[in-house]
């Protein structure tokens, strides 16, 4: 590979300019499909497993993609980039076929679509910093994805309550499948999102030709069964995980457990807690659903605004220390949030859907939870860049990704059949322990070996 150069401060956010799109695509699940799902006739109980196509898709598709896109190389399309494009389009194809789903299945099938569009793109964008930019740069490009995470999530969860607020959809307009109007609408501001933020990172940005030497060995593959190179470069690449990606795991595990429990359970929590019911026909579900977009876009707002500053702060007490404090808070925040009511509190504002939601614990929980999701989108991946070989960058994002999924996986299966039940069936009890699983990961990080204090280098 070409020697990197040094990349100014626009040429890196043209590159990571498409991840915007990846989240705002995100975004929209997370807020709104817990509640399509119970618009179309699903239950509290019934919701972490609609919620598998994430899990699945991300532990099939990431590694395998990773893997391919190691050894892909087009003269005119690049190494990541056709991957981007591919991914964008399907997603968008999905996000406008989503407002007219008219079954739990035709849901489900679409998201399991989604997840994997999102996966195809995502994927080899995380590959991609490691690729264009030199050890200085580095940290800066994945703090610039963490900063377009949370844009883009932000944006995603605002977009139904300021197409409310504004006055250009009514929260009693619904489409025939029970759908309000305003989530077709975000949906489909998501999919443009996504399709034209990726083609100006494609546009704008070209990759590094490979070397000679990696050029034959990408032909020499070519002349291999793919399914059994991608297999082997997979098997080879968990047989020789370096240390710091396997003490990673269980922090992962934990992070993204809890994760999943607040994205599937945090409209039915709020709703519960604010208004006392959780029916999904009623118009505080849907109030709740709104709201629930608004807080998301709060901590997503947190997440893009601190994002450049972890940097300096990993250079004074180290990546660990960082992620440590960061999970910790996020914890504080979600354990907070069951607290929320309309009486017991000392501020209270009025917003856009015509109650006094109280504020100081949703401003607390809005803070700790951006903080520890900014944190979670770059530190991790700047401590498993440091640990592993560049000319197998893909395959490791790919089997890293994958201990983000597993922990979906595993979240959906206990919760739909044990812990659900065993948290009394209540969605607010699910988010306490949401709240414990990132303290626990907080705790869990101190414990990670790096090869240096920091495991981060400061971007010039």
């Amino acid at each position: 590979m070409s020697k990197k150069i040094n990349l100014s401060f626009w040429q890196i956010w043209n590159m990571n300019f498409g991840f915007f799109g990846i989240q705002f695509s995100f975004g929209l699940q997370q807020s709104n499909m817990s509640a399509i799902y119970k618009y179309l006739g699903a239950d509290e109980g019934s919701l972490p497993m609609l919620w598998l196509a994430g899990p699945i898709t991300g532990l099939i598709v990431q590694p395998i993609v990773g893997a391919i896109s190691d050894g892909t190389w087009s003269p005119k399309f690049g190494r990541r980039k056709p991957f981007f494009l591919i991914g964008a389009l399907l997603s968008s194809i999905a996000l406008l076929l989503m407002p007219y789903s008219n079954t739990l299945f035709m849901a489900a099938s679409l998201l399991w679509i989604l997840d994997a569009a999102n996966n195809v793109a995502m994927e080899p964008y995380r590959a991609f910093v490691a690729d264009k930019l030199n050890d200085k740069q580095m940290s800066l490009g994945f703090l610039m994805q963490s900063f377009f995470t949370g844009f883009g999530i932000t944006l995603a969860n605002f977009t139904p309550a300021i197409l409310v607020s504004l006055g250009f959809l009514a929260i009693t307009d619904k489409m025939e499948n029970g759908i309000p109007t305003y989530t077709y609408w975000a949906f489909f501001i998501g999919a443009f999102a996504s399709i034209s933020s990726v083609l100006l990172s494609v546009m704008t940005t070209k990759e590094y030709p490979p070397t000679e030497e990696e050029l034959a060995l990408i032909q020499e593959k070519k002349k291999e069964n793919i399914f059994k190179t991608v297999l082997n470069d997979i098997t080879e690449a968990f047989r020789t995980m370096p240390l710091t990606m396997k003490q990673l795991i269980p922090v992962k595990f934990f992070t993204w457990y809890a994760m999943f429990c607040y994205w599937q359970y945090i409209t039915s929590s709020l709703s519960l807690s604010l208004f006392g019911t959780t029916d999904q026909a009623s118009a505080e579900f849907s109030k709740a659903q709104l709201l629930t977009g608004s807080l998301n876009g709060t901590y997503n707002i947190i997440c893009f605004m601190v994002a450049f500053l972890l940097v300096p702060l990993a250079l004074k007490i180290g990546a660990k220390g960082v992620h440590f404090m960061a999970l910790t808070l996020g914890g504080i925040g979600l354990l907070s949030i069951p607290l929320l009511n309309n009486t017991d509190v000392l501020f209270v504002m009025h917003n856009p859907f015509g109650d006094n939601i109280p504020v100081t614990t949703i401003f607390l929980y809005s803070f700790g939870l951006g903080i520890s999701w900014a944190s979670t989108m770059a530190m991790p991946y700047q401590l498993l860049a440091g640990s592993i070989p560049k000319e197998k960058t893909g395959v490791y994002m790919g089997i890293f990704n994958m201990f983000i999924v597993i922990p979906m996986a595993i979240q959906i299966l206990t919760m739909q059949y044990f812990v659900y039940d065993w948290l009394g069936n209540n969605p607010m009890n699910v988010i306490k322990l949401a709240g414990l699983f990132l303290i626990i990961a907080g705790v869990l990080t101190l414990f990670i070996t790096v090869k240096n204090k920091n495991q981060i280098v400061q971007s010039e």
